[in-house]
């Protein structure tokens, strides 16, 4: 009778570790761009501070200078969000356009197209296009897509990201008074890079953080100094590049 006990408790535990694996298994997130001659696998490996981030990836040159979008949430890359802005500020709870530069300045001014109200991050007018988009990933994911430019090609791979509404104890709601764009940020857009060399197919690559955007959208400037981010660094726990 013990025995028997015994292996359906075994055969529970087996059970319910194989679906908490199964469960735990990236999302597979896959875009592509016309003319791509190169597959790209970006995993993302969530962090204890992941709660549905927006963000974009997106390639420059070794001198900085873009080349294109990768991927870039739905929200952002639309203007369109789950609360539309009835007026700087307030919300209403129907979806709807709103604007939030401080969600990506960094990518939006490297982008570089302007909205019809003059900010750079995308408009329902200004769209990013639908085939390099998706909805915010729910955890970890792995995203498939590729790259316009040939093998032996040396290129910086970066990743912007943003959790909206996250405090710390230097980057609280006071702090810019009066700014609407800030509020809906707080510690600003998180920055990551690393430098792809196209030749070394069997490579992995770890992307780090360089820097953050700036706390409002206001310009497209790199900002260096960190030592006020806390949690917006543990939205990613690790980011793994790989050439396919």
């Amino acid at each position: 009778m013990k025995i028997a006990v015994q292996i359906i408790l075994l055969a529970v535990l087996f059970s319910c570790t194989a679906e908490k694996q199964i469960g735990q298994q990236p999302e597979i997130i896959s875009t592509s761009l016309a003319g791509s001659s190169q597959a790209l696998e970006i995993e993302f490996i969530k962090g204890k501070a992941f709660n549905h981030p927006s963000f974009a990836f997106w390639m420059e040159d070794l001198d900085g200078k873009y080349l294109e979008t990768l991927y870039v949430t739905r929200f952002v890359a639309t203007g369109t969000y789950g609360r539309g802005e009835l007026e700087p500020g307030k919300w209403s709870n129907a979806s709807g356009e709103a604007r939030r530069p401080a969600s990506l300045p960094y990518w939006s001014h490297k982008r570089g197209i302007r909205a019809p109200d003059g900010l750079y991050i995308p408009s329902p007018q200004t769209p990013v296009p639908d085939a390099l988009t998706g909805a915010t990933p729910r955890s970890s994911f792995i995203l498939q897509t590729g790259t316009t430019h040939g093998k032996n090609t040396k290129f910086r791979l970066l990743l912007e990201i943003n959790q909206p509404w996250d405090s710390n104890s230097f980057w609280v709601n006071s702090k810019y008074e009066g700014d609407p764009h800030y509020f809906t940020s707080l510690q600003p857009a998180l920055v990551y890079a690393v430098t792809i060399d196209l030749s070394e197919s069997d490579k992995e690559y770890y992307m780090n953080p360089i820097g953050h955007g700036h706390p409002s959208g206001k310009d497209g400037k790199l900002y260096t100094d960190l030592s006020t981010i806390t949690t917006a660094k543990e939205i990613a726990q690790k980011i793994i590049v790989r050439i396919k």
